[in-house]
């Protein structure tokens, strides 16, 4: 596992918690300071920025991933009611899609979410050390 991603993870793990998101950014820089030397967080921040997917469905995703996965969670159970009530096996077939689109929009909105505090925490451990030598 690269840095990146490592660090992603541990943003991931964190997201887990219920806080503040200043709280959770305080508790990364502390994790990160210990998992990546200062100098490569630049580069390991550019190469974040640089992956991070730009377009309207990534904003749509990564500001509203639940709002965005809903009518598929709607298609899925209306699938199973469905092809379980009549016994279609079309409908289960919409089930079976309606779930797993669903499931990975959320699992991609989660870690959009996560590389989003990884850079605010990289920005932030960024300015605290621009302030220290001033």
């Amino acid at each position: 596992m690269n840095d990146l991603n490592h660090l992603v993870q541990m943003a991931e793990d964190e997201l887990t918690q219920y806080s503040t998101e200043a709280r959770k950014i305080e508790k990364l820089r502390r994790k990160f300071s210990f998992a990546v030397p200062f100098p490569q967080q630049k580069s390991l921040r550019n190469q974040l920025v640089a992956e991070m997917p730009k377009g309207f469905w990534a904003e749509l995703v990564a500001s509203n991933r639940q709002t965005v996965a809903l009518p598929f969670w709607g298609i899925g159970g209306l699938g199973l009611l469905m092809g379980a009530s009549t016994l279609q096996p079309l409908d289960l077939i919409a089930t079976a899609v309606g779930f797993f689109m669903a499931f990975r929009i959320q699992k991609w909105g989660w870690q959009l979410e996560a590389k989003r505090l990884v850079l605010k925490t990289l920005d932030e451990i960024q300015a605290s050390v621009e302030a220290d030598r001033q």
